[in-house]
Order: structure tokens, then C-alpha cells, then sequence
């Protein structure tokens, strides 16, 4: 295992380092906003010291207990025997039906101070479990609508539904046995205390490192949009495309969108029935310096969809400087201040999104150059090192109040508008 590294306790405090088990049911190499989360915090943590653990599905056949590094950052990772879901282009998943075997086994062997569960599903289901009856603490992340997952089921729709009641009922119980549960904004920590009935969800932002994205505010005469994330259906960029298909010719506007997912086929098709397949680039997985360079070259990031309880990506853009429009659903509006770093469109409606894309693509620079400077300053209330600093208070039982991230809480003079 490796040793915890020393980090500097003048900012963090000199109680001594814990030992973490992150459960989580999807991880790097995995692309998606859990799975990036995880491996931040994962990083972040170990960074300040702690030793930290990672419970998670084994990427290959290949699994076992072994060193990995994440952001730079050395940590062990207990990689669980797992099967790929073919419905979905990448998807792996520990078998349900060993679970709190794994779970009871690694338990006994790390001792860890907290668990710190990523999800109510395999892993962390069992990890929840094993740990409660061991007088483990438990802390839960909760990033899933069961509504999304299920939609790689191939279930018929009656049948979906019923599911989805049972996995809110699981998540009931599960989320149950932890001594605080969190998401990542306040609107989804209002939907899941309305789904399971737990009080006292805590709103915790996933956080970036800020510095790692490079504004620029240089004003080129090329008009790019670019989408980022998984190419699915709940990201709508179906809806994108006929937004797209919508602008006027004169813009001379091109569309990027980045990732991978089973709708590619389709979209692509569709990019073709539009006659905008010329404009249209699918790039597919990237790098994360390709995707900072492909943020850094933008002029606008468009985020469609209706699923998101907080959406990296959008955090990505904003540290970047990129205004953002964004479906007024779920927890993007915590994020786009409509009229002040971008704008907000009513969700599957691609007719106001290309208007709103318009309003972006054609402002004057000085009013570009505002809605830059409004991302930036609102991405600060989401820098990482708060988040780790609410999650150690959090694994340590002490009492935390929820960081402001609100874009509503940033003033119209902050913004400079």
C-alpha cells in the first residue's frame, strides 16, 4: 500500500490523517461526471496526506489489489471482478450477487476510518451494508437517477417504471444506514430527499481545479459551439443538432461535440438528414489536454440535456471563460445566471436554443468578454479544495455548512454586468 504523503497542515488542519475507502461503482478509466468526481477526490485527498483506498469495477478481465495513479497521485485501487454491459458502448459492473462479500472482505482487511460510498447500486450498496454492521462511518455521494440508467436496460418502458419505483425504495434504505448523504447541488439534494425521504442531504459541489483551464480572451472571427459528455439520450443533442440546422447560414457557425456513447450512429444520421454534416464534427474521446484545448478554441458551450445533477463539463467550460447555454432542467440553472454568463432555454425546444446560441455568436465582444469574466468569477465557489475541505469535516462527524454555489448568489456587480 503506499505510504500517505505529507501535505501541508497550515491550511488543512493538523488532526491526524484518516484512512478512506472510496466505493465506487464506476472509475477511471471510465468517462463520466461519477467517475471524475471519484478520482478528483480520490487525488485531492490523498494530496492532504490521507490514505486513501478505491473500491471499484475491475476496467478488464484483469483484477485484483494493486498501486494506481490518478492526478498524479498514488493511492490503492481494489479492482472487483466484473462483466461488460453491451447495451452500453463502455460500461463495466461488479457482480451484484458478491457484493457484500467484497465488501465484508476488503473492510476487514483496510480498517478504514470512513466509507465513503459513490453510489447506492453494487458497490456501494454493499459496501453501505458491511460497513454500517461494523460501526464503520458511512458518508454517500449520490450521482444517479435510476430514470438513466435504466435506459441501457433495453426494458420495455411499463416495465422501466416499475423499476424505477423499486431503486428509489433500495435507495431508501441504503442512503439510510449512512451518517450523511450528499449531492452536488442544492435542486438535487431537494429531488432526492423528495425520492427517498431522507431530511438533511447536504449540497457539496464536485469541484475543479480551476487553474488547470486557460481563459482566453482573444476574439477570434470563427464561431465554434462545442458539446462535451456522453453521447445518450437523456443528453438531447438531438435537440442540439435541429438548433444547429436552425442558425443562420450567414454565421458561418461549426459544431463540435465530444464523447462517445451508443446514439453516435444515430446522431450522425441525423447530422446527414439536416444537411449538416459538413459542419458537424464527432470527435469522440479526447485526452483531457485535447478537451482543454478544445474548450480554450470555443466560443460557446451548448448543454442540452435534461439529466444533469451538476455537470463538470459546464464547470470545465466556465473555468475556461466559455458563456454556456444550457437547458433550464435539473441543476444546470445553479450554474448559468441567464442574461449574466449565458443563457437558459426551455428544455427540447431547439428553436429558442438556436436563438439563444445566436444571441452568444453574434454579441459584441465587450459583451462577450462580460459573460466570460461572469463564468470565471462564478467558478470560484466551486474550487476543489473546498470540497475536500467539507468532505474531511463531513468523515470526521464534525458539523458542516453547505458551500455557496448558487449562480443566484453572485451579484449583478461581481459579474460586472
Amino acid at each position: 500500500m503506499p505510504e500517505p504523503q505529507k501535505h501541508d497542515t497550515e491550511n488543512h488542519g493538523t488532526a491526524r490523517p484518516l484512512r478512506v475507502l472510496i466505493a465506487a461503482d464506476t472509475f477511471a478509466p471510465d468517462v463520466n461526471g461519477a467517475a471524475r468526481f471519484a478520482e478528483r477526490l480520490a487525488a485531492g485527498l490523498v494530496e492532504r496526506g490521507h490514505d486513501v483506498h478505491v473500491v471499484a469495477p475491475a476496467s478488464s478481465r484483469r483484477h485484483g489489489t494493486w498501486t494506481e495513479t490518478h492526478e498524479g497521485q498514488r493511492m490503492t485501487v481494489h479492482r472487483l471482478y466484473s462483466w461488460r454491459w453491451y447495451p452500453h458502448d463502455w460500461l463495466r459492473f461488479a457482480l451484484p450477487w458478491r457484493s457484500r462479500h467484497n465488501a465484508a472482505r476488503i473492510l476487514d482487511r483496510v480498517k478504514p476510518d470512513v466509507v465513503h460510498s459513490q453510489s447506492f447500486l453494487v458497490v456501494g450498496r454493499g459496501m453501505t451494508i458491511e460497513a454500517a454492521k461494523r460501526g464503520i462511518r458511512v458518508v454517500a455521494t449520490n450521482h444517479l437517477m435510476p430514470e438513466n440508467l435504466l435506459e441501457f436496460t433495453m426494458l420495455p418502458r411499463f416495465i422501466q417504471k416499475k423499476a424505477v419505483s423499486i431503486m428509489w425504495n433500495d435507495a431508501r434504505k441504503i442512503l439510510g444506514l449512512a451518517s450523511a448523504v450528499t449531492t452536488p447541488t442544492r435542486k438535487a439534494a431537494d429531488f432526492l430527499e423528495r425520492s427517498t425521504e431522507r431530511t438533511g442531504v447536504h449540497a457539496i459541489s464536485c469541484g475543479i481545479n480551476a487553474s488547470d483551464y486557460s481563459p482566453d480572451f482573444t476574439h477570434s472571427s470563427s464561431k465554434r459551439i462545442i458539446f462535451v459528455g456522453r453521447i445518450t439520450g437523456e443528453k438531447q443533442i438531438d435537440v442540439l443538432l435541429r438548433a444547429f440546422a436552425a442558425l443562420e447560414p450567414s454565421l458561418d457557425a461549426t459544431l463540435e461535440i465530444i464523447g462517445g456513447g451508443d446514439q453516435k450512429k444515430n446522431l450522425e444520421s441525423l447530422s446527414h438528414q439536416l444537411g449538416v454534416d459538413d459542419r458537424v464534427t464527432f470527435t469522440g474521446y479526447v485526452t483531457d489536454e485535447q478537451l482543454r484545448a478544445a474548450y480554450s478554441s470555443a466560443s460557446v458551450l451548448a448543454m442540452p440535456s435534461i439529466a444533469e445533477l451538476q455537470s463538470i463539463v459546464t464547470m470545465e467550460a466556465m473555468a475556461t471563460g466559455l458563456p454556456v447555454v444550457a437547458a433550464d432542467a435539473m441543476a444546470l440553472p445553479h450554474l448559468v445566471n441567464d442574461g449574466v454568463n449565458g443563457y437558459l432555454f426551455t428544455p427540447g425546444d431547439s428553436k429558442e436554443l438556436a436563438a439563444r446560441l445566436t444571441d452568444v455568436l453574434t454579441a459584441p465582444p465587450e459583451e462577450r468578454d462580460r459573460m466570460k469574466r461572469a463564468s470565471l468569477e462564478m467558478i470560484r465557489a466551486h474550487d476543489i479544495q473546498n470540497t475536500l475541505s467539507t468532505f474531511e469535516s463531513l468523515y470526521r462527524g464534525e458539523a458542516v455548512t453547505d458551500p455557496v454555489t448558487d449562480v443566484s448568489a453572485v451579484s449583478d456587480d461581481d459579474t460586472g454586468r
